[in-house]
């Protein structure tokens, strides 16, 4: 075992036990902290909010971009949002929550710009504000436009979204900078990494489905299910296989790492619940013939529990990539000391087995 360090005295201190820990009352990133996570807070009610306008074709409720109805976004009257029809509630909601993680998201860069030391990390928190700013250029073009194309990619670029805000809130946490490199460089490094390209896949297979166009044919349709299941297997047995190695005596000194991996299972079991369940409330089952209790059941796509089904299933999927974006950031940070350095993102304390 091997290892070369490259530590910034002015950011690192030694303990009792001569580990190297972050001087936190001095940390620069402390600042950015806040505005990461209130980011990331606000952009899972985005994408809930959106998935509600798309269970209930709402997107175009709202005909005219970026106003309302002729007014400006910001002031239209509270009354007429309030007491008007569903899809306009929801639809001119979702503008406004865009509007205001979009706010959080520029507040974050100043706070970076001020305060972070890490080059890396300023030109990753603008990375972010351009990916807000272009997840509302795909929402307004998707209005103007009318494009089911569009409006499957705006679906796909709120996780990621999510997933990115997510990581820089993980960066700025005092777990990655406390992470001392306990783990090999094989293994669970590669399994997490699967997991997230696998959660990726999983979701835009999801949207080709709840963005089928209207020309879709049958079996093209029914291939998209497939393919749809078949991922679903692919991330169940990645799931259960960071749940089992992650608990095996190769991890004993980071632990840490399960904690998002039992996370991550209890998403999989409410997933795959509402995986079924939106399957049901959609097309209903095969078999009602031989369970007479699913025969009486009517399908209602926008009724109530239904569109919270539905919903839930595309919300679910997005928290479960980012739980995966969790997974990795534990785990890359435990196998090499990644150093808070402004010119890179470099990892300086590498541990081989």
């Amino acid at each position: 075992m091997s290892a070369t360090q490259d530590l910034k005295s002015n950011d690192l201190q030694q303990d009792s036990a001569g580990r190297v820990s972050p001087e936190r009352s001095s940390a620069p990133w402390k600042y950015s902290w806040f505005w990461a996570w209130a980011t990331t807070i606000c952009v899972f009610p985005l994408i809930w909010v959106g998935g509600l306008v798309t269970t209930h074709d709402a997107g175009m409720a709202v005909p005219d971009w970026p106003g309302t109805y002729g007014y400006n976004l910001f002031l239209y009257p509270v009354t007429a949002w309030l007491y008007g029809p569903f899809d306009l509630f929801i639809e001119h909601g979702h503008r406004l929550l865009g509007s205001l993680v979009g706010l959080l998201s520029i507040a974050l860069c100043l706070s970076a710009w001020r305060t972070e030391t890490r080059r890396w990390y300023r030109w990753a928190a603008i990375g972010l504000l351009l990916a807000v700013i272009s997840q509302g250029l795909l929402g307004g073009f998707r209005v103007v436009l009318d494009g089911r194309t569009i409006a499957m990619l705006h679906g796909c670029g709120g996780p990621m979204v999510f997933a990115f805000a997510t990581f820089l809130a993980l960066s700025a946490s005092s777990d990655w900078a406390s992470a001392q490199p306990v783990i090999p460089s094989r293994g669970m490094r590669w399994i997490s990494m699967a997991l997230l390209v696998s959660t990726i896949v999983q979701l835009i297979l999801g949207a080709q489905l709840r963005h089928a166009l209207p020309d879709t044919s049958p079996s093209g349709f029914m291939s998209l299910v497939h393919l749809h299941l078949t991922m679903a297997a692919v991330v169940t047995f990645i799931i259960l296989l960071v749940a089992v190695v992650g608990r095996s005596s190769t991890y004993r000194e980071a632990r840490e790492i399960l904690t998002p991996a039992n996370v991550l299972l209890v998403l999989l079991a409410l997933q795959l619940c509402l995986g079924f369940a939106t399957w049901v409330v959609n097309y209903a089952m095969p078999w009602v013939d031989l369970t007479p209790w699913l025969a009486k059941y009517a399908i209602s796509a926008k009724g109530y529990w239904e569109s919270l089904i539905v919903t839930g299933h595309q919300a679910t999927g997005s928290l479960m990539i980012a739980t995966s974006v969790w997974l990795v950031c534990r785990v890359w940070r435990r196998q090499g000391q990644l150093v808070r350095n402004p010119q890179s993102f470099t990892i300086s304390k590498r541990l081989e087995a």
